[in-house]
Protein backbone atom coordinates (compact mmCIF):
# COMPACT_ATOMS: atom_id res chain seq x y z
CA UNK A 1 0.00 0.00 0.00
CA UNK A 2 1.03 3.28 -0.92
CA UNK A 3 1.00 6.14 1.68
CA UNK A 4 0.95 9.88 1.26
CA UNK A 5 2.13 12.55 4.08
CA UNK A 6 0.74 15.25 2.01
CA UNK A 7 -0.95 18.56 2.71
CA UNK A 8 -4.62 18.95 0.74
CA UNK A 9 -2.91 21.46 -1.94
CA UNK A 10 0.35 19.28 -2.31
CA UNK A 11 -0.64 15.71 -3.57
CA UNK A 12 -0.30 14.63 -6.72
CA UNK A 13 -2.83 14.07 -9.38
CA UNK A 14 -3.30 9.95 -9.11
CA UNK A 15 -5.72 9.41 -11.25
CA UNK A 16 -9.25 7.71 -10.66
CA UNK A 17 -10.03 5.66 -7.80
CA UNK A 18 -12.79 4.43 -5.41
CA UNK A 19 -12.33 6.68 -2.40
CA UNK A 20 -13.55 6.39 1.08
CA UNK A 21 -12.71 9.09 3.95
CA UNK A 22 -12.94 9.28 7.84
CA UNK A 23 -10.78 9.42 11.29
CA UNK A 24 -10.97 5.35 11.55
CA UNK A 25 -10.14 5.41 15.01
CA UNK A 26 -9.79 2.15 16.28
CA UNK A 27 -10.89 0.87 12.59
CA UNK A 28 -14.07 -1.06 13.93
CA UNK A 29 -16.16 -3.77 12.51
CA UNK A 30 -18.24 -0.87 10.29
CA UNK A 31 -14.61 0.72 9.34
CA UNK A 32 -13.95 -2.39 8.17
CA UNK A 33 -16.86 -3.16 6.19
CA UNK A 34 -16.54 0.22 4.73
CA UNK A 35 -13.19 -0.07 3.64
CA UNK A 36 -13.64 -3.55 1.96
CA UNK A 37 -16.91 -2.75 0.72
CA UNK A 38 -14.63 0.30 -0.82
CA UNK A 39 -12.31 -2.01 -1.88
CA UNK A 40 -14.49 -4.82 -3.42
CA UNK A 41 -16.22 -2.18 -5.56
CA UNK A 42 -12.52 -1.06 -7.14
CA UNK A 43 -11.16 -4.19 -7.98
CA UNK A 44 -14.41 -4.62 -9.63
CA UNK A 45 -13.96 -1.67 -11.86
CA UNK A 46 -10.12 -2.19 -12.46
CA UNK A 47 -9.15 1.03 -10.06
CA UNK A 48 -7.41 1.78 -7.38
CA UNK A 49 -8.57 2.12 -3.48
CA UNK A 50 -7.84 4.92 -1.81
CA UNK A 51 -8.81 6.29 1.24
CA UNK A 52 -8.77 9.29 3.09
CA UNK A 53 -7.73 10.38 6.95
CA UNK A 54 -6.28 12.63 8.90
CA UNK A 55 -3.57 13.10 11.72
CA UNK A 56 -3.21 14.75 14.03
CA UNK A 57 -7.17 13.75 15.49
CA UNK A 58 -9.60 17.06 14.42
CA UNK A 59 -10.36 17.65 17.33
CA UNK A 60 -6.84 18.32 18.87
CA UNK A 61 -6.49 21.41 16.61
CA UNK A 62 -10.08 22.31 16.88
CA UNK A 63 -11.47 21.61 20.24
CA UNK A 64 -8.45 20.31 22.60
CA UNK A 65 -10.38 20.48 25.43
CA UNK A 66 -12.42 17.69 24.08
CA UNK A 67 -9.91 15.59 22.43
CA UNK A 68 -10.18 11.84 22.67
CA UNK A 69 -7.75 9.25 23.81
CA UNK A 70 -7.20 7.67 20.56
CA UNK A 71 -7.93 3.85 20.40
CA UNK A 72 -4.78 3.15 17.71
CA UNK A 73 -1.49 4.78 16.89
CA UNK A 74 -1.07 5.98 13.11
CA UNK A 75 0.82 3.22 11.96
CA UNK A 76 -1.86 0.52 13.35
CA UNK A 77 -4.30 2.21 11.36
CA UNK A 78 -2.28 2.13 7.89
CA UNK A 79 -1.86 -1.74 8.81
CA UNK A 80 -5.74 -2.18 8.99
CA UNK A 81 -6.26 0.00 5.59
CA UNK A 82 -3.85 -2.51 3.99
CA UNK A 83 -5.41 -5.36 5.29
CA UNK A 84 -8.68 -3.94 4.12
CA UNK A 85 -7.95 -3.94 0.69
CA UNK A 86 -6.30 -0.07 0.48
CA UNK A 87 -3.99 0.55 -2.45
CA UNK A 88 -3.47 4.20 -0.97
CA UNK A 89 -4.02 5.97 2.17
CA UNK A 90 -3.49 9.65 2.08
CA UNK A 91 -2.84 11.08 5.37
CA UNK A 92 -3.82 14.69 5.51
CA UNK A 93 -1.74 16.75 7.98
CA UNK A 94 -4.55 17.78 9.88
CA UNK A 95 -4.25 21.99 10.90
CA UNK A 96 -5.83 25.33 11.97
CA UNK A 97 -6.13 26.53 8.30
CA UNK A 98 -6.85 23.17 7.26
CA UNK A 99 -10.33 23.07 9.64
CA UNK A 100 -11.35 26.25 8.10
CA UNK A 101 -11.25 24.88 4.32
CA UNK A 102 -15.44 24.74 3.01
CA UNK A 103 -16.32 21.81 2.05
CA UNK A 104 -16.35 23.02 -1.35
CA UNK A 105 -12.90 23.45 -1.42
CA UNK A 106 -11.87 20.17 0.45
CA UNK A 107 -13.77 18.49 -2.48
CA UNK A 108 -12.07 20.57 -4.89
CA UNK A 109 -8.65 19.05 -3.86
CA UNK A 110 -9.77 15.39 -3.28
CA UNK A 111 -11.21 15.73 -7.03
CA UNK A 112 -8.22 17.18 -8.37
CA UNK A 113 -5.80 14.18 -6.35
CA UNK A 114 -7.70 11.15 -6.92
CA UNK A 115 -10.78 11.97 -9.17
CA UNK A 116 -13.01 9.54 -7.31
CA UNK A 117 -15.31 7.58 -9.34
CA UNK A 118 -17.01 5.75 -6.39
CA UNK A 119 -17.03 7.64 -2.60
CA UNK A 120 -18.15 5.79 0.66
CA UNK A 121 -18.65 7.23 3.99
CA UNK A 122 -20.75 6.65 6.82
CA UNK A 123 -23.92 8.27 6.98
CA UNK A 124 -22.74 10.42 9.86
CA UNK A 125 -19.52 11.90 7.86
CA UNK A 126 -19.04 15.65 8.27
CA UNK A 127 -16.66 17.29 7.05
CA UNK A 128 -15.36 21.08 6.70
CA UNK A 129 -15.74 24.27 7.81
CA UNK A 130 -17.94 23.86 11.87
CA UNK A 131 -18.53 20.23 10.11
CA UNK A 132 -20.67 22.36 7.62
CA UNK A 133 -20.48 19.55 5.14
CA UNK A 134 -22.38 16.44 5.24
CA UNK A 135 -23.75 13.41 3.19
CA UNK A 136 -26.05 16.20 1.73
CA UNK A 137 -23.54 17.69 0.41
CA UNK A 138 -21.51 14.71 -0.93
CA UNK A 139 -23.86 13.81 -2.84
CA UNK A 140 -24.87 17.22 -4.53
CA UNK A 141 -20.94 17.91 -5.16
CA UNK A 142 -21.34 13.64 -6.45
CA UNK A 143 -24.28 14.52 -9.10
CA UNK A 144 -22.23 17.26 -10.57
CA UNK A 145 -18.78 15.65 -10.56
CA UNK A 146 -19.88 12.44 -11.83
CA UNK A 147 -18.63 10.45 -8.35
CA UNK A 148 -21.28 7.88 -7.35
CA UNK A 149 -21.81 8.97 -3.59
CA UNK A 150 -22.66 5.46 -1.09
CA UNK A 151 -23.18 5.91 2.68
CA UNK A 152 -22.93 3.43 5.10
CA UNK A 153 -24.53 2.89 8.29
CA UNK A 154 -22.43 1.45 11.15
CA UNK A 155 -24.26 -0.48 13.52
CA UNK A 156 -23.28 -2.41 16.04
CA UNK A 157 -24.16 -6.54 16.62
CA UNK A 158 -27.01 -5.43 19.04
CA UNK A 159 -28.43 -3.19 16.53
CA UNK A 160 -27.29 0.09 17.85
CA UNK A 161 -25.04 2.91 16.89
CA UNK A 162 -21.39 2.09 16.25
CA UNK A 163 -18.37 4.30 16.87
CA UNK A 164 -14.93 4.74 18.41
CA UNK A 165 -16.93 7.00 21.30
CA UNK A 166 -18.82 3.73 22.12
CA UNK A 167 -15.65 1.63 22.04
CA UNK A 168 -13.63 3.93 24.37
CA UNK A 169 -16.88 4.33 26.89
CA UNK A 170 -16.61 0.36 27.05
CA UNK A 171 -12.92 0.43 27.67
CA UNK A 172 -13.65 3.05 30.39
CA UNK A 173 -15.74 1.14 32.05
CA UNK A 174 -13.58 -1.91 31.80
CA UNK A 175 -15.92 -4.24 29.32
CA UNK A 176 -13.49 -5.27 27.19
CA UNK A 177 -15.53 -7.88 26.06
CA UNK A 178 -18.12 -5.77 24.67
CA UNK A 179 -15.20 -3.53 23.02
CA UNK A 180 -13.84 -6.19 21.52
CA UNK A 181 -17.45 -6.86 20.23
CA UNK A 182 -17.80 -3.71 18.88
CA UNK A 183 -13.96 -3.42 17.12
CA UNK A 184 -14.69 -7.01 15.84
CA UNK A 185 -11.33 -7.91 17.65
CA UNK A 186 -10.09 -7.58 20.83
CA UNK A 187 -8.52 -4.37 21.98
CA UNK A 188 -4.75 -4.38 21.80
CA UNK A 189 -1.62 -2.22 23.62
CA UNK A 190 1.27 -2.45 21.95
CA UNK A 191 4.88 -1.19 23.15
CA UNK A 192 8.36 -2.29 24.40
CA UNK A 193 8.92 -4.10 27.88
CA UNK A 194 10.48 -1.86 30.26
CA UNK A 195 12.23 -1.98 33.54
CA UNK A 196 9.53 -1.87 36.38
CA UNK A 197 9.94 -1.56 40.52
CA UNK A 198 10.01 -5.37 40.37
CA UNK A 199 7.82 -6.09 43.05
CA UNK A 200 6.14 -8.71 40.70
CA UNK A 201 9.33 -10.84 41.01
CA UNK A 202 9.71 -10.95 44.58
CA UNK A 203 6.01 -11.72 44.97
CA UNK A 204 6.66 -14.69 42.49
CA UNK A 205 4.99 -13.49 40.02
CA UNK A 206 7.75 -11.27 37.62
CA UNK A 207 6.01 -9.01 35.15
CA UNK A 208 6.68 -7.55 31.67
CA UNK A 209 5.93 -3.79 32.38
CA UNK A 210 4.63 -2.36 28.84
CA UNK A 211 5.60 1.41 27.81
CA UNK A 212 2.62 1.46 25.75
CA UNK A 213 1.85 3.43 23.02
CA UNK A 214 -1.91 4.00 22.72
CA UNK A 215 -3.62 6.39 24.41
CA UNK A 216 -6.92 4.70 25.85
CA UNK A 217 -6.51 2.23 28.55
CA UNK A 218 -9.02 -0.19 30.18
CA UNK A 219 -9.94 0.93 33.62
CA UNK A 220 -7.99 -0.23 36.32
CA UNK A 221 -8.17 -4.02 37.35
CA UNK A 222 -6.98 -6.88 36.36
CA UNK A 223 -7.52 -8.77 33.11
CA UNK A 224 -6.99 -11.93 31.03
CA UNK A 225 -5.13 -10.99 28.36
CA UNK A 226 -3.32 -12.58 24.92
CA UNK A 227 0.20 -12.04 24.53
CA UNK A 228 1.93 -11.82 21.51
CA UNK A 229 5.80 -11.17 21.04
CA UNK A 230 9.32 -12.42 20.66
CA UNK A 231 8.33 -14.88 17.74
CA UNK A 232 6.05 -16.84 19.67
CA UNK A 233 3.72 -18.58 16.72
CA UNK A 234 0.71 -18.15 19.04
CA UNK A 235 -0.51 -15.48 21.62
CA UNK A 236 0.42 -16.45 25.13
CA UNK A 237 -1.67 -16.42 27.99
CA UNK A 238 -1.16 -13.22 30.21
CA UNK A 239 -2.61 -11.62 33.26
CA UNK A 240 -2.38 -7.98 32.94
CA UNK A 241 -2.74 -5.71 35.75
CA UNK A 242 -3.47 -2.28 34.70
CA UNK A 243 -3.69 0.50 37.78
CA UNK A 244 -0.99 2.31 40.48
CA UNK A 245 -0.39 -0.60 42.61
CA UNK A 246 -2.60 0.90 45.55
CA UNK A 247 -1.02 -1.86 48.31
CA UNK A 248 2.08 -0.21 47.43
CA UNK A 249 0.59 3.45 47.30
CA UNK A 250 1.31 3.49 43.97
CA UNK A 251 1.09 6.97 42.40
CA UNK A 252 2.32 5.70 38.83
CA UNK A 253 -0.10 4.32 35.91
CA UNK A 254 0.95 1.17 34.83
CA UNK A 255 0.34 -2.31 32.42
CA UNK A 256 1.86 -5.09 33.71
CA UNK A 257 1.69 -8.84 32.38
CA UNK A 258 2.80 -11.75 34.37
CA UNK A 259 2.99 -14.89 31.62
CA UNK A 260 2.50 -18.46 33.48
CA UNK A 261 5.06 -20.81 32.73
CA UNK A 262 7.01 -17.99 30.67
CA UNK A 263 10.90 -17.62 32.35
CA UNK A 264 13.22 -15.19 30.35
CA UNK A 265 14.59 -11.94 29.95
CA UNK A 266 11.98 -9.29 27.69
CA UNK A 267 13.51 -6.27 28.21
CA UNK A 268 13.67 -4.19 25.46
CA UNK A 269 11.08 -6.03 23.17
CA UNK A 270 8.02 -5.20 21.75
CA UNK A 271 4.63 -7.14 22.80
CA UNK A 272 1.48 -6.45 21.89
CA UNK A 273 -1.40 -7.24 24.61
CA UNK A 274 -4.75 -7.68 23.88
CA UNK A 275 -7.18 -7.17 26.35
CA UNK A 276 -10.33 -10.64 26.54
CA UNK A 277 -11.60 -10.64 30.03
CA UNK A 278 -11.68 -8.69 32.98
CA UNK A 279 -11.40 -10.71 35.99
CA UNK A 280 -11.91 -7.86 38.85
CA UNK A 281 -10.73 -4.39 39.64
CA UNK A 282 -7.92 -3.05 41.06
CA UNK A 283 -8.04 -2.81 44.95
CA UNK A 284 -5.78 -2.26 47.95
CA UNK A 285 -4.69 -5.04 50.05
CA UNK A 286 -4.15 -5.32 53.68
CA UNK A 287 -0.18 -6.47 52.77
CA UNK A 288 1.99 -8.77 50.82
CA UNK A 289 0.84 -12.53 51.77
CA UNK A 290 -2.89 -10.99 51.08
CA UNK A 291 -1.72 -9.62 48.04
CA UNK A 292 0.25 -13.14 46.59
CA UNK A 293 -2.61 -14.97 47.48
CA UNK A 294 -5.20 -12.88 45.77
CA UNK A 295 -2.13 -13.01 42.19
CA UNK A 296 -2.00 -16.81 42.95
CA UNK A 297 -6.28 -16.75 42.47
CA UNK A 298 -6.12 -14.62 39.66
CA UNK A 299 -3.90 -16.89 38.12
CA UNK A 300 -6.26 -19.57 38.23
CA UNK A 301 -8.97 -17.89 37.47
CA UNK A 302 -7.49 -16.57 34.19
CA UNK A 303 -5.90 -20.12 33.25
CA UNK A 304 -9.30 -21.60 33.72
CA UNK A 305 -11.16 -18.85 31.43
CA UNK A 306 -8.46 -19.28 28.63
CA UNK A 307 -8.32 -23.04 28.45
CA UNK A 308 -12.88 -22.74 28.35
CA UNK A 309 -12.39 -20.85 25.44
CA UNK A 310 -10.06 -22.63 23.78
CA UNK A 311 -7.07 -20.33 23.68
CA UNK A 312 -4.25 -22.50 24.75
Amino acid sequence: MQVWHHALDAAPAAGPHVVTLGNFDGVHRGHRELLEQAARQARQGGLPAAVVTFDPHPTVIVAPERKPLLLMTLAQRLAKFEASGMDLAWVIPFSRAFSELSPAAFLHQIQRSLSPIELHVGKAFAFGRDRAGDLSTLEAWGLNSGCAVFSHALKAPDGGHLSSTRIREALDHGEVDQAAELLGHPYALTGIVEEGDRRGRHLGFPTANLRWEQQQLPAAGVYVTGVAGRGWPQPRLGLTNVGDKPTFDGRRLTVETYLPGFAGDLYGAPLEVSFLHRLRRERRFEGVEALRAQIASDVAEGQAWWDNHHLA
